[in-house]
C-alpha cells in the first residue's frame, strides 16, 4: 500500500479512472431469458399473473409495494413508487413464453465513482430457482461491468430476509455489514445488509456463471452437476 509524504499509508492511485455512462434502457438477450425495459402497460397483465401463483401477498413483505388485490393497484404501485430519474425497471422475460415473469432494477447510478444498485428483485414462481433466474443477474452484471466498466454493483436487502441474503452470496455478492435502524419500513424497524460485488472480484464471477449456465453442467433431466458457489471456489485456487 503506497505510503505519502506525511507517513501515512493511502489506497492505490486511479490515474486512468474517467467518470462513466449512465445505464440505459436496454434490452439484454440470454439463451432461456430476455431482459427488457418495463413497460406497465404492456407487462402488467402477465406480471400480475406470474406473482398471484404464489396464492398469498408473501412476495411484498421486504418490499416497499403491495400486496395486491387488483390488476390496477399492481400498475399503479409500480407507477407511484418513489424512484430516482436514473432508476431503471426491467422485466425479465422467459424466451419460451415470450411473457415477463419477474422485475429488478438498476438504481442509486453514481457514473462518477462506478457505482450501482441492483433493487427491486422481484421473481415469481416462473422465475424463481431456475436457470433464468441465474442468466438474468448474470446477463444484468455483464451490463454493469463489461459494458458501462463499473466499478461496485451493490445489493441491500432487509436483515430479516434471508432468501435475498443468500440469493446474493449464491451469485457472488460479498457481504460488507449490517446498517442498524436505518430506516422505518411499512411501519415497523428496518435494519439493512449490505453485499457487493466490485470489478476485480468480476472476471472469476463471470467465468462461474459461464460455466454453470453451460449445457454441460445439467444432466438429462435439467438437474445441476455442479452448484455455482462450487464452480466459483474452485476457480479462485
Amino acid at each position: 500500500m503506497p505510503i505519502n509524504e506525511y507517513n501515512q499509508r493511502v489506497a492505490d492511485p486511479l490515474p486512468e479512472w474517467q467518470p462513466r455512462e449512465l445505464p440505459k434502457k436496454v434490452t439484454l438477450k440470454g439463451k432461456f431469458c430476455t431482459i427488457v425495459p418495463l413497460d406497465l402497460e404492456e407487462h402488467s397483465q402477465d406480471l400480475f399473473d406470474a406473482y398471484a401463483l404464489v396464492g398469498d401477498g408473501r412476495t411484498w413483505t421486504y418490499l416497499r409495494l403491495g400486496p395486491f388485490e387488483t390488476l390496477q393497484e399492481f400498475r399503479k404501485g409500480w407507477e407511484d413508487l418513489p424512484k430516482e430519474d436514473t432508476d431503471i425497471f426491467f422485466s425479465i422475460i422467459d424466451n419460451n413464453t415470450n411473457k415477463p415473469i419477474g422485475i429488478f432494477n438498476l438504481r442509486k447510478c453514481d457514473p462518477a465513482n462506478g457505482v450501482v444498485e441492483e433493487g427491486y428483485v422481484t421473481f415469481s414462481p416462473l422465475l424463481q430457482r431456475t436457470k433464468m433466474a441465474t442468466e438474468a443477474n448474470y446477463l444484468l452484471a455483464q451490463y454493469v461491468f463489461n459494458t458501462l466498466k463499473y466499478r461496485r454493483f451493490e445489493w441491500q436487502c432487509v436483515d430479516l430476509n434471508m432468501p435475498s441474503h443468500n440469493a446474493a452470496l449464491r451469485l457472488g455478492f460479498k457481504y460488507e455489514g449490517t446498517l442498524r435502524q436505518n430506516m422505518v419500513f411499512k411501519g415497523r424497524n428496518r435494519d439493512t445488509t449490505w453485499l457487493s460485488i466490485i470489478d476485480k472480484e468480476w472476471p472469476v464471477i463471470q467465468h462461474a456463471f459461464e460455466q454453470w449456465l453451460d449445457d454441460s453442467n445439467f444432466d438429462s433431466k435439467g438437474k445441476q452437476l455442479q452448484r455455482l458457489q462450487d464452480i466459483r471456489k474452485c476457480l479462485c485456487k
